[in-house]
């Protein structure tokens, strides 16, 4: 698919306007030829089109709303980082499983935030109370920040923000490749660039809209030469008749093309391994089949363990037979082709 994100409508708050990103994210959608609209909050928007719950889905992936981020606290960000940095929300990705088909509803429009310079000097308070320690931020946990980037510019800036800040960290996880703009980024190592990969088969089948796999194991391979810190998150990792093989080929290939790219003295001890089994919730399975009522995603109850999450709501996994067949293939996988990287955890 194209890197290019290019929405077919925009909202805008009139606050929007009050900061420089703001009006020039306006005029130059103007200048597309996009029909830019303003709406009172970029909480509420009216206007998007749609007859049913899946047309308004696939259209709400095609609009874009520029907003101002009010509130002056930050979420916690558990297990990858202290906090949440709120730069973008939802993504124009359509992957069947998304989680944030729970938290998002059934028009997750994609949302930017023009205030940048007031949500880093929020980091720079947080990152102060906690000296001496090491503050992490996490820039992608209701959002893929990257598609939008070619018009906003904001994780350069907040990736040079944490270059200079000693005791404060970024990182974040995409599933697209344009990455060309960051590749210059002055990041001193705070930052760490996570890629979200799955097998082919789950690729093509429920991860619409977004970049092969191939393509997303070369642009990792474009950000571990500009000498960034690289994660990888194998997510959601689903079994299916073949899981071995087809998870297997994804962690050689990836293995191949970080030994071809890797800077000089470059170890898989820097890299850093998230492996998330998939789980679903009554309500996030609802929201699925209303949006994708053709879904095939593995989502019988019968088939799983239901167990309660750390925000008080069940879900369904992989029972503890299976979940255990999983966590020891990915442990050996891992140390088969990235044999020092540092594997975060396995849920």
């Amino acid at each position: 698919m194209s890197n290019n994100f290019i929405p077919v409508r925009v909202f805008y708050e009139p606050g929007a306007l009050e900061y420089p990103l703001g009006r020039t994210l306006v005029e130059r959608f103007r200048h597309m030829g996009i029909v830019v609209t303003p709406t009172s909050s970029h909480n509420r928007v009216t206007g998007i089109p749609g007859k049913t719950i899946a047309a308004q889905y696939r259209e709400a992936k095609r609009s874009l709303v520029i907003g101002v981020r009010r509130s002056v606290t930050f979420q916690s960000c558990k297990p990858s980082a202290h906090y949440q940095l709120p730069l973008v929300t939802s993504c124009p990705g359509m992957c069947e499983y998304c989680y944030l088909a729970t938290t998002l509803g059934k028009k997750p429009y994609v949302r930017v935030y023009v205030n940048i310079v007031e949500i880093l000097g929020i980091a720079s308070k947080l990152i102060q109370e906690r000296l001496p320690e090491i503050t992490q931020f996490e820039g992608a946990a209701t959002s893929d920040p990257l598609p939008v980037e070619r018009y906003t510019g904001a994780l350069k800036q907040v990736i040079e923000f944490f270059g200079r800040e000693a005791n404060g960290r970024f990182r974040f996880v995409t599933k697209y490749t344009d990455v060309d703009s960051l590749l210059a980024a002055k990041h001193e190592g705070h930052t760490r660039f996570r890629f979200s990969l799955n097998c082919d088969e789950v690729v093509d089948k429920f991860e619409h809209n977004t970049p092969s796999l191939e393509e997303r194991i070369i642009a990792a391979g474009k950000v571990l030469k500009a000498d960034y810190p690289l994660g990888f998150i194998i997510a959601p990792i689903f079994r299916f008749q073949g899981w071995q093989d087809a998870y297997r080929r994804l962690m050689e290939r990836s293995a191949d093309e970080l030994a071809k790219r890797a800077p000089v003295g470059w170890s898989s001890e820097q890299l850093s391994l998230e492996f998330i089994s998939h789980r679903f919730t009554l309500k996030a399975k609802a929201n699925i089949l209303d949006v994708f009522p053709n879904s095939t995603l593995p989502m019988k109850e019968e088939e799983r363990k239901f167990k309660y999450g750390q925000f008080g709501y069940g879900k369904y996994v992989y029972p503890p037979e299976e979940l255990e067949e999983l966590r020891a293939f990915f442990h050996d996988q891992a140390k088969c082709y990235f044999p020092l990287a540092h594997v975060e955890y396995f849920i």
